[in-house]
């Protein structure tokens, strides 16, 4: 995977004084745009105090846990903050990148960014900065807005990495943009990537990664779980699109490669708390379609996640695998999600372009 280093797009083009402006008139940096891709967030390490800390923000947000806060906090607080960040941080444990002594999400995200750095500087020159930021964790929206600003971006493109759109995930990551703006004297123009569930670009790419996974399979799965990040139930009758975005996905997908229903299911993952989430469950679907329907060899990939993470890595490779296993299921492959591979770089690069017009071209 390719490195990122933030430092070296210094713009060639020294800060200047305006024209006609006196002597004394601060320099001003010549106008940039920057590219800030956005994605969920990962802690600083395994260890008790790291894991308390992100999941204490990731946990606090409104957005995630919309429960009142007089009956939600003393409960996060003096329990589940308690307990938690030590299994959390065996599962990150399990899956940390220990070279480079991040997770496997932070590395990632870095590799997409450096590649999609190289393909916007060779469209468009030392006129773009790219970056990366989290919601929850480092490097923060506010820290990364402020550096752009610094770097003399007068526009920024900011652009969450979920393909379908939910309040839980690129809402809270243009909330915490707005709020980044919010301190800035001088704030940039700026423009929100809206959510790509059924780009063409996308859903290609999602195709090929498939494709390549069932020719390289030993045996071939009889049956594709598409596992998307599960949200509760009720969110989808207050409105929220998830659901709707998630089942087209698998449509478009679906019929990009050619399948009938029997081939391919919806599912969702990452339960929480005592409400019923969409479903069927990743978990125990895996677990029916051994028992009620005989299918021993399946395929899992997640549509819903632009980099494998804590949900992919440790959930579905271990937890979902042997919740299948233990049903008596006999050969499970798990399909990476679209990472820094070409065919996603270059959706993703198609989609930021579009949404550069008018500022670029």
């Amino acid at each position: 995977m390719k490195t990122f280093d933030a430092e070296s797009q210094a713009s060639a083009r020294p800060a200047t004084c305006p024209a006609h402006a006196p002597a004394d008139h601060p320099k001003i940096k010549p106008g940039r745009v920057g590219i800030l891709v956005a994605n969920l967030g990962t802690p600083d390490g395994t260890d008790y105090w790291s894991m308390r800390r992100y999941l204490n923000e990731f946990l606090s947000d409104k957005r995630v846990i919309d429960y009142s806060a007089w009956l939600w906090q003393p409960l996060l607080q003096l329990v589940i903050l308690t307990k938690r960040p030590f299994s959390s941080g065996a599962a990150y444990k399990s899956i940390w990148n220990e070279a480079a002594d991040e997770s496997p999400l932070m590395t990632i995200t870095k590799a997409q960014t450096a590649a999609i750095h190289a393909r916007m500087v060779e469209r468009f020159g030392d006129d773009v900065r790219v970056d990366f930021c989290m919601r929850y964790g480092n490097p923060s929206t506010r820290s990364k807005v402020r550096e752009m600003v610094e770097a003399g971006c007068t526009r920024i493109l900011f652009f969450p990495l979920y393909p379908q759109y939910a309040g839980a995930t690129s809402a809270t990551a243009n909330d915490q943009f707005f709020r980044a703006l919010m301190d800035e004297k001088w704030q940039p123009v700026a423009r929100v990537v809206e959510p790509y569930c059924d780009d063409p670009t996308y859903i290609e790419a999602l195709a090929q990664s498939i494709e390549r996974a069932y020719a390289d399979a030993g045996t071939k799965p009889e049956k594709l779980v598409c596992s998307y990040h599960g949200v509760p139930e009720r969110y989808l009758r207050e409105g929220d699109p998830y659901h709707c975005q998630c089942q087209k996905t698998t449509r478009l997908l679906k019929e990009r490669l050619g399948w009938d229903d029997t081939q391919i299911v919806t599912t969702f993952q990452s339960r929480f708390g005592p409400e019923e989430w969409l479903k069927p469950y990743t978990v125990e679907e895996v677990a029916r379609l051994v028992k009620e329907d005989g299918i021993t060899n399946i395929a899992v990939c997640a549509p819903a996640f632009s980099a494998d993470c804590i949900e992919t890595l440790e959930e579905i490779n271990e937890e979902i695998k042997e919740s299948f296993e233990e049903a008596g299921g006999q050969h499970f492959t798990y399909i990476p999600c679209l990472n820094d591979d070409p065919a996603h770089i270059t959706a993703l690069s198609g989609i930021i372009e579009k949404n550069l017009k008018g500022w670029l071209e």
